[in-house]
């Protein structure tokens, strides 16, 4: 167990799927060495296939007894795929005879149709479900959750994952560690990698060395759209701890893995739906069972209480929770500070 527990709230509401998080962590950390297929952090678009593809039905995690599930290990070419290599001047419809008609996303006449089938990374990004106009999506960003009871961790015969005691963010013993995948297949979010460079497994770290000069993990930084909160459970100071102790609006992902995960989520209020005749009704346009799917059955308390306080923000009148959850001031968001400094 560790002292304290370093946390992470994403407000889904907020996200609008630019990807700067995944560069902001792909330029730092796994733009090379056997790393180039791993995405520590990725945004999804729920519902969809994810990355790698299917990693919610890939097993893994606790059962209800608290024993160990079996989980798969996913595969490099069919789950997590590689990047096409696209014929740009065809694309652009720029050919040997001049301009033509270019690319509408439609038709995709530069990719060979076994091309099109192979998945990609976000291959399905955007896509959603449903039918027009009643159509939706919404984006899901993910890293490794540096749960309180790791499967990873359960899962590795040569004790080389462990949970750091100062903050508890879950890192991999390099010297420990023989690549045997146990921890790939025991994560139920598919949040770990092997490395086929140097045979070993590799995976989010939080940036703990930038928690350790009390700055927030790149991917906080970065996000343009102030979605990422960032600050340990404990400090009643901290916005992390307001959404997820106080108001209680912010839940993990997928709790019924067993893992406890320490990376939580304020859950998207639906669009409205439109009638035949095109008129708005006030039927939620995102099923709720699949929100409850994803985030427990404590989603339909949260989006009523996020409905309540909007309201009240639109009125004119305070709202503590939105007032954070708009975060109008950037270093707000992030109290990463160590133990004395905060008085335990």
């Amino acid at each position: 167990m560790s002292k304290r527990q370093i946390a992470m709230v994403m407000d889904l509401n907020k996200c609008i799927g630019c990807q700067t998080c995944t560069m902001a962590c792909k330029t730092q950390w796994t733009n090379r060495n056997g790393r180039d297929y791993m995405y520590w952090n990725n945004v999804e678009t729920a519902p969809g296939k994810g990355y790698p593809r299917g990693w919610q039905e890939s097993g893994g995690g606790f059962n209800d007894e608290g024993e160990l599930k079996e989980g798969r290990i996913p595969s490099l070419t069919e789950d997590y795929g590689k990047p096409l290599e696209i014929n740009y001047e065809e694309a652009l419809g720029i050919g040997p005879d001049g301009p033509s008609t270019p690319w509408t996303g439609v038709t995709r006449p530069h990719l060979k149709p076994e091309d099109e089938k192979f998945t990609t990374p976000n291959w399905d990004e955007d896509e959603g479900e449903g039918e027009f106009p009643n159509s939706f999506f919404f984006y899901l960003p993910r890293i490794c959750n540096h749960c309180s009871n790791p499967a990873c961790l359960a899962s590795c015969p040569r004790k080389a994952i462990y949970k750091r005691e100062e903050d508890g963010i879950v890192l991999v013993d390099q010297s420990r560690c023989r690549g045997y995948q146990h921890c790939v297949a025991g994560c139920p979010y598919k949040k770990v990698y092997f490395n086929p460079m140097f045979s070993r497994s590799e995976k989010c770290i939080f940036c703990y060395p930038r928690v350790e000069q009390g700055k927030p993990p790149a991917c906080a930084k970065q996000c343009p759209g102030r979605i990422r909160f960032v600050g340990y459970l404990d400090d009643e100071a901290s916005p992390v701890y307001a959404l997820v102790k106080k108001w209680k609006v912010a839940v993990p992902l997928r709790p019924d893995f067993g893992t406890q995960p320490n990376v939580y989520y304020v859950p998207p209020l639906s669009p409205p739906k439109y009638d035949e005749q095109g008129r708005l009704t006030d039927k939620p346009r995102i099923p709720i069972k699949l929100l409850t799917g994803l985030f427990g059955p404590e989603t339909p308390r949260i989006l009523e209480t996020l409905k309540i306080e909007r309201e009240k923000k639109k009125r004119g009148e305070p709202s503590e929770l939105m007032d954070t959850l708009i975060a109008y001031r950037h270093d707000e968001m992030f109290t990463i500070t160590d133990e004395e400094e905060q008085g335990f």
